[in-house]
């Protein structure tokens, strides 16, 4: 069969692609080798925050009492836990399938790999290898997760999130590599249902991307929770011969020994860019990713590649905007190519994270004159009358032309606030005009306005 556009990959760049394309009028076939929604819908975005859900909801019933509330008995079904998450993950795909109809877009399960020729050839589950052809063909195979050179994942006693999220037994200690999105919020769901976690980082803060003030109060925070952290350290080497896993961590006061039940590999991703075709059609990589211009073409005319394939955040969204702008692109619009300055970033850990934009540290090494605002939510009334006083809002302005360089928050909701400096910093909004915007009252979002309020030393209630 012949298509205008083949998407390789149904996940969220691959499937909003695929719709986008379809709306434009485009006959479109999306290849899917496991399930509709990829990684993020089945195995990373939607699992993980209900797992986080269930979380948040068992101390919610620990802490009952401080909001004059008395519940006794409480306990947490691990295996129910598990099980609703998946559930969730399930419907969300099921979903997906329902909008690939709803938009007349042709699903072909299996494995897709690009052929010369602006074909694509698609082996399914039986093994059979069917062709297909179309003038445009977009690879959005993901990633997975990164398996460090000396510490294997084994699925058993050394694991991956997949594994982390579909547990059949809830480990006593866990040991975690990694503390940035993925590991700060594992971090969290298992040290709340009452396993003794550990966490390793190689970077001197944890949450290594975000502003340091931001790392340094999640540190505060998770160890206060009673998570151990190791920073500036490395896991030299894992012994699973044992019933616990003996981790060899290298600290900067000299090489110590770790137990754990489980060792979560949680170290990033890496794209899936083997074994589908990109040799054989001659499309470049770099690096691990393919090379593309500001549409996402690659070297070779008719193939294109978006989503963690490709340089840049390896973010949903991210890939989602990509894929957009791609068809966009091939269905002849003139959209403008992608900000990735005005990417958000979140993770879904209590209290949550969110940022967008430059650090403190970066604005200043980039030669900028700025001017820092910050507002505690201990000084927000919604965050007292609802006991979430840990956390803060943090923003960043250019001193000499007002710019909006960066907004950087720690605290309950805060990836629901990002948006507003989004959208500000989109349409080139200054500090001043973010002061004179009334913001509702009592609202978590008041802090924006009140730290963009002490940047310019007006703020009220502080």
């Amino acid at each position: 069969m012949n298509y205008d556009v083949i998407v390789v990959g149904g996940g969220p760049g691959g499937y909003v692609a695929a719709i986008r394309a379809s709306q434009l009028g485009l006959k479109t076939a999306v290849i899917e080798r496991e399930a509709m929604g990829g990684i993020c819908l089945n195995w990373g975005c939607i699992p993980t925050k209900a797992l986080l859900k269930s979380a948040q909801v068992f101390e919610y019933i620990k802490h009952a009492a401080d909001y004059g509330i008395n519940v006794s008995g409480a306990e947490h079904d691990f295996g129910a836990v598990i099980k609703r998450s998946r559930g969730v993950a399930d419907g969300m795909s099921k979903g997906v399938g329902f909008l690939m109809k709803k938009n007349k877009v042709d699903v072909l399960m299996g494995w897709g790999k690009v052929l010369a020729g602006k074909k694509v050839q698609v082996t399914g589950a039986d093994g059979k290898k069917t062709e297909y052809s179309a003038q445009h063909i977009i690879i959005a195979t993901g990633g997975r997760a990164r398996e460090l050179p000396n510490i294997k994942i084994d699925g058993e006693k050394i694991i991956e999130y997949r594994k982390a999220m579909s547990l059949e037994k809830q480990p006593k200690s866990m040991l975690i590599i990694g503390s940035g999105a993925i590991g700060v919020e594992f971090a969290y769901v298992y040290n709340a249902m009452g396993t003794k976690v550990t966490i390793v980082e190689f970077m001197p803060n944890i949450v290594p991307v975000e502003d340091e003030d931001v790392s340094k109060a999640l540190e505060k925070i998770y160890k206060k929770e009673g998570i151990d952290i190791y920073t500036s350290s490395s896991v030299e080497s894992v012994d699973t011969s044992g019933a616990l896993c003996k981790a060899k961590v290298k600290t900067p006061t000299g090489e110590i020994t770790l137990e754990a039940e489980v060792v979560l590999s949680a170290a990033g991703v890496v794209a899936n860019i083997e074994n589908i075709g990109l040799e054989e059609v001659g499309i470049a990589t770099d690096k691990g990713k393919i090379l593309i211009n500001d549409y996402y073409q690659t070297n070779m005319p008719g193939y294109y590649a978006i989503g963690d394939v490709v340089k840049g955040p390896a973010l949903a969204h991210v890939a989602s905007a990509e894929g957009i702008i791609c068809v966009e692109k091939i269905a002849g619009h003139h959209p403008e190519p992608l900000d990735y300055g005005n990417i958000p970033g979140c993770t879904y850990c209590s209290p949550e994270i969110a940022s967008v934009g430059m650090t403190e540290k970066a604005a200043k090494e980039a030669g900028y004159e700025v001017k820092v605002g910050k507002f505690p939510f201990s000084a927000s009334g919604k965050a007292s009358a609802a006991g979430h006083k840990d956390g803060f809002v943090k923003v960043i302005f250019d001193a000499k032309y007002g710019e909006f360089l960066g907004a950087h928050m720690i605290g309950a909701n805060v990836t629901e606030m990002i948006a507003e400096v989004v959208v500000a910093r989109k349409l080139e909004t200054t500090g001043h005009e973010m002061i004179k915007a009334v913001h509702p009252h009592p609202t978590m979002s008041e802090a924006v306005m009140e730290a963009a309020a002490a940047a310019y030393g007006e703020v009220i209630h502080l």
